[in-house]
């Protein structure tokens, strides 16, 4: 009988322990999403925080005739370590051309590793841009955690005037939005099918917006997070 409750205490303490680790797995991670319009860029965030940390983070930015891009960040022990960006930009001759941007860093925060490629051709990134880059990492964090603080994240799907279908399959009746909308962009809602990526909220049957950040023709696609550094 002795055996038999140390060997049940065993599987139970055994037991409790895996439980434990695999919760404890799960609650280390905390996934944000979030953007902005400024001007004529708009931007979509994704981050994700280790304990109480930045892990992970990539934005899509589009800035309209001016070009695009699209990076992946990478923290490790607090400190940016990796990031790459691909995207196009306009030229003087106003005709836009691919570029690829990819840096890592020491724990110190040098670029040990850095290769800015545009249309083929390599190119040194100079310290003033290096900075940029590692602002830009930064500010995402920020940004997505003070707009979870006020119940707003990124959704994306599709509206066809009675109807919002996000990209993760849920569909709601109503878009009800807190800001006035232009006359040109309500007709549109009301009367073409359409690509939206919003800030805001999903309750019940309705989709409450913040802030519309980007409306496009029904056969845009939805917008994933970009992954490009090598795990």
């Amino acid at each position: 009988m002795k055996t038999l409750l140390l060997s049940s205490l065993a599987l139970s303490i055994l037991a409790g322990c895996s439980s434990g680790v695999s919760q404890a797995d799960l609650d280390q991670f905390r996934e944000y999403t979030g953007g902005r319009v400024m001007g004529d860029t708009t931007s979509l965030y994704w981050y994700t925080e280790k304990l109480i940390s930045p892990y992970t983070a990539a934005d899509y930015v589009y800035a309209g005739d001016y070009g695009w891009f699209k990076t992946d960040y990478r923290w490790a022990g607090g400190e940016l370590r990796e990031l790459v960006r691909q995207g196009e930009q306009i030229q003087e001759n106003q005709e836009r051309v691919p570029y690829t941007i990819h840096v890592r860093f020491n724990k110190d925060g040098e670029a040990i590793y850095q290769q800015y490629k545009i249309n083929g051709k390599v190119l040194p990134l100079k310290n003033d841009k290096l900075s940029w880059l590692k602002q830009e990492a930064a500010n995402i964090p920020k940004v997505t955690k003070a707009q979870s603080k006020e119940g707003a994240y990124l959704i994306q799907g599709y509206w066809d005037g009675s109807e919002f279908e996000t990209c993760a399959n849920d569909s709601y009746e109503v878009l009800e939005f807190n800001q006035t909308l232009p006359s040109f962009v309500v007709n549109r809602l009301s009367s073409v099918d359409s690509y939206v990526a919003l800030l805001g909220s999903n309750q019940s049957d309705k989709v409450v917006v913040q802030a519309l950040l980007m409306l496009a023709d029904d056969d845009h696609d939805c917008i994933e997070r970009p992954s490009m550094v090598e795990s």
